[in-house]
């Protein structure tokens, strides 16, 4: 690919975010075309208390769920011991937080990992390598959970929704995992080199935790919109997740920041008719509220409290560095002007003494 193609590819990347996004806030436009602004701050409203209590503790339970990502993958680059649990979990917290309403998550919750990895010893080339793991942790648990819904979304929402291709993408994320656990079977320990970055294949092991870790991910995060939800739409929570977790990798692969819009046109596009689509918009706003912003504020608190306590560490050694620097200059100098003395004592009588030997 000559350099003018790969500026031209980059370029359609970075605007395709752009189109999937006024592409999905059309498509949105029609979908609730007949209600208006008040039905839907309504339907928010009308979510009970518990609902709303349980979605919170099953966000904190996601977010948990999500810190581990960064314990597994510290383990596969043989960092594990390095890091304390807590500086794990304040990165990957903090990290998904961000790239979950800021998108592009290798960029923006990349950015902050490597601020914090590296003050902890964490490479660049580790970091990375961190990054990629992760985000095949994602991949294997959406994969996984289209698989296993497939098989529990009733066949009626499958045909409504046979333009998507859900069949199509059945067998691709099939194929893909797969492929990745005979990797781990037959090539485990091998390396693969992109670039300069070394990659080691995991163990089979290594691959389940991932999928497994995925999955309760996927889970914890559906389970936010689905207390948000069941109060308008009765839908069992085998035929949900499968529809969640379609919206939401639709919504990531489309590069629009936190799937705003995308994940809303696909899921409402998954509807039966007889439901009401402004209480459901009004259960994904609240998701929206409980599983990216609320969050986004919580850790984002708790990372301003750390970087604040860091400066004041580094205030406090810079102080005492400079204490201890005054009293070694204190004694070097006190040293300096004992011997100066010493000496200066010593030269006159020395020389009296040689001047009576030579008058003998």
């Amino acid at each position: 690919m000559s350099a003018r193609a790969k500026r031209l590819f980059k370029k359609i990347i970075s605007y395709a975010g752009i189109f999937f996004f006024f592409l999905a806030a059309g498509m949105l436009w029609y979908q609730l075309r007949n209600y208006s602004f008040g039905d839907i701050l309504n339907a928010v409203f009308s979510i009970p208390k518990r609902n709303l209590i349980a979605a919170c503790v099953a966000c904190f339970a996601g977010y948990l769920a999500l810190a581990l990502y960064d314990f597994l993958a510290l383990n596969y680059v043989g960092a594990g011991t390095k890091v304390a649990w807590w500086k794990w979990m304040l990165a990957g917290m903090l990290g998904f937080a961000i790239s979950n309403n800021a998108g592009h998550a290798v960029v923006s919750g990349g950015a902050i990992r490597y601020r914090l990895y590296t003050r902890w010893r964490i490479t660049g080339g580790d970091i990375l390598k961190m990054l990629t793991f992760s985000g095949f942790t994602y991949f294997l648990g959406c994969t996984a959970i289209v698989i296993i819904g497939f098989f529990l979304i009733p066949r009626d929402i499958l045909n409504q929704s046979a333009g998507v291709g859900l069949g199509a993408l059945f067998v691709f994320c099939l194929g893909v995992l797969l492929a990745y656990f005979g990797m781990t079977v037959f090539f485990h320990d091998k390396q693969i080199k992109i670039g300069q970055i070394i990659f080691k294949i995991p163990q089979t092991k290594t691959a389940f935790l991932q999928t497994v870790l995925g999955i309760t991910d996927s889970v914890l995060a559906g389970m936010v919109l689905y207390f948000c939800l069941i109060p308008f739409w009765h839908i069992s929570f085998g035929t949900y997740i499968g529809l969640f977790v379609i919206a939401q990798t639709t919504g990531v692969f489309s590069q629009v920041p936190g799937g705003i819009g995308v994940f809303e046109t696909v899921f409402l596009l998954a509807l039966p008719d007889d439901v009401d689509k402004a209480t459901v918009f009004g259960a994904l706003l609240a998701y929206r509220i409980i599983y990216y912003v609320l969050p986004l504020i919580g850790v984002g608190g708790l990372f301003v409290i750390y970087e604040r306590w860091l400066r004041a560490r580094v205030r406090k050694w810079r102080a005492m560095a400079h204490d201890k620097g005054a009293e070694v200059v204190e004694k070097i100098k006190t040293v300096t002007h004992n011997v100066a003395d010493s000496v200066a004592n010593k030269i006159p009588h020395h020389k009296h003494h040689k001047h009576r030997r030579h008058k003998k």
